[in-house]
């Protein structure tokens, strides 16, 4: 059963963290590495000391940066901009060269936006808000059909 949302009764239809990928760890763990090179010829312990501080600030940074996708049955959050489900229009999602030009060319300059390089597939969902400018919010999903259907009215 899904939890409930942070300071809400509201039960949580859908959640979903950005992680960053597995190539992502990887060059985080290579630059962290390099850090033993680098301070090798000061003094070996002194380069393992660096490189483990490095590895420990680097996975602290992207564990806090990662942003979190909840739908619950009054709001949809996405990273830190949460807004009310009142006012969202429709829901559409984009996969390869259509996501690209979402992000891209057909980026509107008020959109919200809550992209990861590392995941393709996008959800815009419209925001249908008068007081709002944002005409939508894009975000990136590595599950975008079961965050179109938890939008879904």
């Amino acid at each position: 059963m899904p939890a409930a949302a942070e300071g809400s009764a509201d039960v949580v239809l859908y959640e979903e963290k950005l992680w960053p990928s597995p190539w992502i760890w990887l060059i985080a763990a290579g630059v962290s590495s390099a850090a033993i090179v680098t301070f090798a010829p000061i003094d070996i312990v002194i380069g393992y000391v660096a490189a483990v501080a490095l590895a420990a600030i680097l996975t602290t940074l992207l564990i806090l940066s990662t942003p979190r996708i909840a739908v619950t049955g009054s709001t949809l959050t996405v990273g830190r901009a949460t807004i009310e489900r009142r006012y969202l229009g429709s829901v559409e999602l984009y996969r390869g060269e259509d996501a690209t030009r979402e992000r891209g060319t057909s980026l509107h300059g008020l959109a919200y936006l809550c992209i990861r390089g590392w995941i393709s597939p996008v959800v815009k969902i419209e925001v249908v808000d008068p007081e709002d400018r944002t005409p939508y919010w894009l975000t990136s999903s590595r599950k975008p059909e079961k965050l179109v259907a938890a939008l879904a009215p």
